[in-house]
């Protein structure tokens, strides 16, 4: 952890939730900031006082267009997001960009970097970005993205949009998350479509092919051909909705407009089809479904006694004495049966 990040959390200690909540509302980017790593910390009173934020601006949430965007390294996410974020700001509306940055497996330090790839966006009045590590959460996103998205919803920005670290295997918790995935594509050599998993291809809405110049159009459009001739052979996510395949240059701003009318179109049709509010409560019961899944190995890690437990079949399932599922049915199964604890603030709620 930084010492930018400890300062930070030491100085949640100065708001109020209701000064929190004030400063979110009125827009002020270092109250926002610091709501966001008050839901980020772990600390126990942190996380008690998180919860009555996240409680208190939910009627204020729900009201933007969240967008997930994906790409390989080296596809140009993040000049995507800055120029498609000062196009998205032409057109009268704010923009969050939530930038997920690798965390390092051995001491979970990030690099952080995207704010200061994105300069220009960073100086637009509204504009609010945030980096954030993934801290070893699988599928390219931090594991209070959800949660930071509605605080930047409370805050009154239009448009979310989340750079992924472009992993590839896991795309999908980025999907479970947004409106519109966009996928990024850039034209390399040989087969271009080598590399892009079908699962990945059946989660995208809109695909983007980046650094298209004079000198590699024909080949572009050789991509695009072999994209949509791909997407001809996966079921449509959207009924009513062929993904559509751009191409253009998001350094030169070239395409960026027909992306925006794209997911313009998008949204405007899951609204039509009355699947905008459904995806939307589908995807809240899969963070309920995480959020339990947390808060029982969080208690279970503070007994003594299920710890020792939970070593212990854990050493189990790695050596292959039984079937590591075996293993964890047998250690949840005496959990279940000897526990007697509740959650810290349960005699609250």
């Amino acid at each position: 952890m930084t010492i930018h990040r400890l300062i930070l959390i030491f100085e949640l200690m100065k708001f109020s939730t209701e000064e929190l909540i004030e400063g979110i509302q009125s827009g002020n980017k270092r109250l926002i900031a610091k709501a966001i790593t008050l839901v980020e910390s772990k600390k126990a009173e942190h996380r008690q006082q998180a919860e009555e934020l996240l409680k208190k601006i939910m009627p204020f949430t729900g009201k933007s267009v969240r967008v997930g965007i994906t790409g390989v390294p080296g596809a140009g996410k993040s000049t995507f997001i800055e120029n498609f974020g000062r196009l998205v700001i032409s057109q009268g509306k704010k923009v969050a960009v939530l930038a997920i940055d690798p965390s390092s497996a051995i001491n979970k330090g990030s690099i952080l970097g995207d704010k200061t790839r994105m300069e220009e966006l960073s100086k637009e009045e509204n504009a609010f970005i945030r980096p954030s590590p993934s801290s070893g959460f699988l599928g390219g996103v931090a594991n209070t993205t959800f949660e930071t998205m509605m605080i930047c919803e409370a805050a009154g920005y239009d448009y979310i949009l989340i750079e992924t670290v472009g992993v590839g295997q896991s795309e999908v918790l980025v999907a479970d998350i947004t409106d519109v995935f966009l996928f990024l594509k850039i034209i390399g050599g040989g087969d271009e479509l080598q590399g892009i998993k079908r699962g990945i291809m059946e989660m995208v809405d809109v695909i983007f092919i980046n650094k298209v110049e004079e000198s590699n159009f024909q080949k572009a459009k050789n991509t695009r051909l072999e994209l949509k001739r791909a997407l001809d052979f996966i079921p449509p996510k959207e009924k009513d909705w062929k993904v559509p395949v751009l191409l253009g240059s998001a350094l030169h701003n070239q395409g960026l407009q027909e992306v925006f009318e794209k997911i313009d179109d998008f949204i405007s049709l899951k609204k039509k089809n009355n699947r905008f509010e459904a995806v939307r409560t589908q995807q809240a019961e899969k963070r309920f479904e995480y959020w339990v899944q947390e808060y029982i190995l969080s208690m279970m890690k503070r007994d003594n006694s299920v710890e020792e437990a939970y070593i212990q079949h854990k050493k189990n399932a790695s050596a292959m004495v039984s079937n590591p599922s075996t293993e964890a049915k047998l250690f949840v199964e005496k959990f279940l049966r000897d526990s007697s604890f509740e959650f810290p603030g349960s005699e609250n709620v």
